[in-house]
């Protein structure tokens, strides 16, 4: 029997806000600048949610260290001036963590994003104040990939994994709790689609951001 769940960890990207035109903006003037066609924006969704150097690795068929840094960089470049804020946060987001948080939840942000954009973010858009602390990757490459962020996230906060659940869009999101062993929720209306997060077989599906508060205790 699970104790009670008391810690959710929300992902950022397609479960909280919509970033499309932002990291596509973006993922699309790296590539122009290195001397590349760039996909049009519809067909670069997919690298919404998994770490930006893996994208790119894909995008430019490399895994040439300084290339794919050189690509990062210039992503950065223009999303800490001008992508983060090219974002929107989903309707109904905000009442959900309200009420998540009425009910006694402790929220934590769990993002691959690099942790000083998270935060401007969430500052941006008015929803800090709904979290206990945001956790992200770090501008040195680490943190970025799900099992390392949430187990480091577990450590810090000092959460009980049969406490915990983690609630994104991607598998990545899915994967990342289950290397953890803390309960897993999907949310359908972001980037990942209804069969790569049914794959994973996460817990819990959330088809609005209206059902987040709405969902069974599993035990």
């Amino acid at each position: 029997m699970h104790m009670q769940m008391t810690n959710i960890l929300f992902d950022l990207d397609g479960t909280l806000t919509d970033p499309k035109i932002g990291i596509t903006r973006c993922i699309r003037h790296a590539l122009t600048e290195l001397g590349h066609e760039p996909p049009d924006r519809d067909a670069l969704e997919w690298c919404i949610g998994p770490p930006l150097r893996h994208s790119f690795g894909t995008l430019l068929d490399s895994t040439d260290n300084d290339l794919l840094e050189q690509a990062v960089r210039l992503y950065r470049q223009r999303f800490a001036e001008v992508g983060l804020f090219e974002n929107h946060v989903y309707d109904g987001i905000p009442e959900a963590l309200a009420e998540l948080r009425r009910q006694g939840y402790r929220l934590f942000l769990a993002t691959s994003k690099p942790r000083i954009f998270a935060e401007q973010i969430l500052d941006h858009f008015a929803l800090t104040g709904f979290f206990d602390t945001a956790h992200g990757s770090e501008l040195d490459g680490s943190l970025t990939d799900k099992p390392s962020l949430v187990r480091h996230i577990l450590a810090t906060e000092g959460l009980q994994p049969d406490q915990t659940m983690i609630i994104g869009d991607r598998k990545y999101d899915i994967l990342g709790g289950k290397a953890n062993n803390i309960r897993t929720g999907a949310v359908t209306y972001g980037y990942g689609t209804r069969e790569e997060l049914e794959t994973e077989r996460p817990d819990l599906l959330f088809d609005s951001p209206e059902q987040l508060v709405r969902f069974p205790l599993i035990g």
